[in-house]
């Protein structure tokens, strides 16, 4: 008898223990991923350490790869979900969501090197701005391209919002520490820039993004759609300005201490998303098919969902 109940406490202690290995310390509360589903898989998560929030699925021969925008993170594991479930022939479906500028790096390079390991995929679909598309489509790197997707700013502030922040023209004051998108990898930062210039001319673009960052006062990201919030989260920012869909993801879809401030639309500066097929795609027919997903109202509403504005080519 004594066996047995020594046996059993065994089990509970190992399973207590491969339980904890996923569970979050208080340190890192709020760490990503910030959406996780249960998989029959042995699993290793290592926060603040080993952690890959950003890449999707099976790594291993995919059936289909898909380059995002970082920004459509929390439409990804929903939409790829459905996207199996209407061809269940695809099983096995990899995506990224990193900056697009970081992701149109790796495709010339053909290779991502991520800590020490390598990611020698080609893309069968890459999505951005409407802009990095367009460019990328005249020199015949992509091709079929669509617009599937709408997207605006927004401020992302504290819980309770304890800066009293109203607007783009607060994000200059020397007691607002800001996140802020880096121009050399991410798009939005050129879109935020406009905005700006919008509310407040170049001068408000020069405090911020010269005078404060000098003064450490601006941090530069280079993945805002992960950095920002955490810094918020963690207190080491109190502000910083993203995607609607980034700040109606934390403050309304989760239980997150963030709000959201809104921009009116006389200032504010939107952008569509568009999705290519790469010229060398791997699987050209799964490409096609996702390219004819993308359209669907299944996916739409998926994406309207998550606070996007939808496009009905």
């Amino acid at each position: 008898m004594k066996k047995i109940i020594l046996f059993s406490l065994l089990i509970f202690t190992n399973y207590v223990l491969t339980a904890q290995k996923t569970e979050k310390d208080y340190e890192h509360r709020y760490d990503a991923p910030w959406q996780q589903k249960t998989q029959q898989a042995t699993t290793f998560i290592g926060y603040g350490i080993d952690n890959a929030p950003d890449f999707h699925g099976d790594i291993n021969n995919p059936d289909l790869v898909i380059f995002f925008a970082g920004n459509q993170y929390m439409v990804v594991p929903e939409l790829l979900a459905a996207f199996k479930k209407e061809h269940p022939e695809y099983t096995r479906v990899f995506a990224e969501t990193i900056p697009p500028g970081i992701e149109e790096s790796q495709q010339k390079s053909g290779t991502l090197v991520f800590g020490n390991m390598k990611i020698t995929l080609q893309p069968d679909v890459v999505t951005a701005g409407k802009s990095r598309i367009i460019a990328q489509e005249k020199t015949h790197v992509l091709k079929n391209t669509y617009a599937y997707a709408k997207n605006k700013l927004a401020i992302m502030v504290q819980k309770g919002n304890p800066k009293n922040i109203k607007s783009l023209i607060d994000l200059a004051r020397a007691d607002v520490k800001v996140s802020m998108p880096n121009p050399k990898w991410e798009g939005i930062a050129t879109r935020i820039v406009k905005a700006y210039e919008n509310v407040g001319g170049p001068n408000l673009t020069t405090t911020i993004m010269e005078n404060k960052v000098e003064k450490n006062n601006t941090f530069l990201t280079t993945i805002h759609h992960r950095e920002t919030p955490l810094r918020i989260m963690y207190n080491n920012s109190d502000a910083g300005p993203v995607w609607y869909t980034e700040a109606y993801y934390h403050s309304k879809l989760t239980n997150h201490p963030i709000d959201m401030i809104t921009i009116p639309d006389e200032n504010n500066v939107s952008t569509v998303y568009m999705a290519g097929i790469y010229n060398n795609a791997p699987h050209p027919k799964a490409a096609n098919q996702f390219i004819a997903f993308l359209a669907t109202d299944l996916a739409q509403n998926i994406y309207k969902k998550y606070g996007f504005d939808t496009i009905k080519n």
